[in-house]
């Protein structure tokens, strides 16, 4: 069931079959994605959360693939930082994604949609522990 969904990618030769599975597209085009200007990250689920709270990186978060008659189509939802330009970074995020996935696999993307999710404000500084949970001899002063 599972190698219906895989891409078999012809071949001139008589060497073999070349099969990608969809999760390894999306690692690329989730990569490709996050590595443009602005944008923040990838939007996940909680399943992909506690996959990073436990120190694995979830590269295909956000990204969704559909295979169509006439080819694949992706939708791409990520969150974008304040003060970018969303439509010039959105244009950018669907070139780069196109490029590589054609460059690396010789798969042409039919669609590359961009879903911005939120725009994340500027990184609030981080609260100095000793403040909020002073040492037990501390408290007394």
């Amino acid at each position: 069931m599972a190698e219906e969904r895989n891409l078999i990618i012809d071949t001139k030769d008589a060497l073999g079959e070349i099969v990608i599975a969809p999760e390894v597209i999306e690692v690329i085009i989730g990569i490709a994605a996050s590595k443009i200007d602005g944008v923040y990250g990838m939007r996940g689920t909680f399943a992909n959360n506690v996959t990073e709270f436990l120190g694995r990186a979830a590269h295909g978060k956000g990204v969704y693939l559909n295979q169509e008659e006439d080819g694949l189509k992706v939708d791409i939802y990520c969150y974008l930082e304040y003060g970018v330009s969303v439509p010039k970074a959105a244009l950018e995020m669907q070139e780069r994604v196109k490029q590589q996935v054609l460059f690396m696999t010789d798969i042409d993307l039919i669609e590359v949609n961009i879903h911005v999710v939120a725009v994340i404000p500027e990184k609030l500084p981080e609260p100095d522990f000793s403040e909020l949970f002073p040492e037990d001899g501390e408290e007394n002063e």
